[in-house]
């Protein structure tokens, strides 16, 4: 099943169960996604469709607490980033757009690395609220789930490539994530929208891998087709959204694309429409050397060695708004 030419549905459990000819059909129908467009759907990953609706009841609790100043964070950090906070436009380049309208709550990987000013940066501290404990134990068990899914997914992308199962997994598994629980407020709470502000501004994802979960609305995701053109991607129930970020275009070569995605801005049509995302960024090791791979499994290019952890710290700094 298919939702258009270039975004692709694929099932998990042809890749978990099926034949050697249908787990290779699916690994080639994955390779011409990520070549076309960046992005593919998910079924069949066996993730509770309970779960994320519980994480959604404690989120929204969370966001209409009076006081969440106690959790703020930075962009890169873990809490809650306050509307106004983050500016994905800020990559475009030339005029600065305005701040994305949006405020999100964000844990990560707890995870002890030997270096205390690794653990310090990449590795902090989770900051649950008090007021909402459900939502510590719904995230974390989420998280273990995503990084379950994160590892078999990686698996099919190296599968698709011609790799080893494991090469992406062996070099990534120590890696941070960012769980990022989004909230689009609606028309009726932002008022008027400025000139050029989105939900999130058009933008490429920094990581490895992106796997998202998303509520169909008015102000939803839009995909940019490689014509130019902007498409609304499509939602489908209890299936994710997935799509690879900059540095694993930059690690195959730009054989797979990141692609440009946007998320609208409320619509008069829906002014009292609130939506809340699950977005799941997995990456690399942080101290992985990012070198690209060359033709014919890459193409040409000029990329420069990166470890992912530099790259990273680079664009978070990009959409913080001072």
């Amino acid at each position: 099943m298919s939702t258009n030419s270039s975004i692709p549905l694929v099932d998990l459990t042809l890749w978990r169960s099926g034949s050697t000819e249908e787990r290779a059909a699916l690994a080639a129908t994955v390779d011409r996604a990520l070549i076309e467009s960046g992005f593919l759907m998910v079924s069949g990953h066996g993730v509770p469709p309970a779960l994320r609706a519980g994480i959604r009841d404690a989120a929204r609790e969370f966001f209409t607490l009076a006081d969440k100043e106690p959790y703020t964070t930075a962009v890169g950090g873990r809490g809650w980033i306050p509307p106004g906070k983050e500016a994905n436009g800020y990559l475009l380049g030339g005029e600065e757009l305005p701040p994305d309208l949006k405020e999100t709550f964000v844990s990560g990987y707890e995870f002890r690395s030997g270096d205390a000013d690794v653990d310090a940066e990449w590795f902090m501290p989770n900051v649950w609220p008090t007021e909402v404990p459900a939502l510590q134990e719904l995230c974390v068990i989420y998280a273990d789930a995503m990084r379950r899914l994160a590892a078999e997914l990686l698996e099919l992308l190296a599968t698709a490539a011609g790799l080893e199962p494991t090469w992406f997994t062996d070099r990534c598994m120590q890696s941070p994530h960012s769980f990022n629980i989004n909230r689009y407020p609606a028309l009726n709470r932002t008022g008027p929208v400025a000139e050029g502000q989105y939900r999130i501004a058009p933008h490429t994802d920094f990581g490895t891998i992106t796997i998202l979960d998303r509520e169909a609305g008015y102000g939803g995701l839009q995909v940019c087709t490689r014509e130019g053109e902007w498409i609304d991607a499509p939602v489908i129930p209890d299936a994710y959204t997935i799509n690879i970020g900059d540095l694993m275009a930059r690690w195959t070569g730009d054989r797979w694309t990141s692609t440009m995605h946007r998320v609208l801005p409320p619509s008069p049509d829906a002014p009292d429409e609130e939506l809340i995302s699950l977005i799941f960024f997995f990456e690399a090791n942080l101290e992985q050397l990012i070198e690209s791979f060359p033709p014919p499994l890459g193409r040409a290019h000029d990329y420069q060695p990166v470890t992912a952890g530099d790259y990273l710290r680079s664009r978070y700094a990009a959409i913080s708004v001072p």
